[in-house]
């Protein structure tokens, strides 16, 4: 299990959305429209999964965002 995490659009990290699954679910899911608020800029971002990885590692290390085919 990891967490599906996206990138600030303002600062440009990566932030967790609290959404917790792993690779092969998120991969499988229909196309999908969130929002998540930010815990650093503190502002709300909206997105969609083919922005979001999913982090199994629980590093939250700032990746490029792999995009869902």
């Amino acid at each position: 299990m990891g967490m599906i995490m996206i990138r600030c659009p303002q600062t440009g990290r990566a932030i967790p959305t609290g959404i917790k699954t792993d690779r092969e679910s998120f991969r499988r899911s229909p196309v999908f429209f969130a929002h998540t608020r930010c815990p650093i800029c503190r502002s709300n971002h909206d997105w969609f999964a083919r922005e979001a990885w999913v982090d199994e590692a629980g590093g939250f290390a700032p990746r490029t965002a792999r995009l869902l085919a």
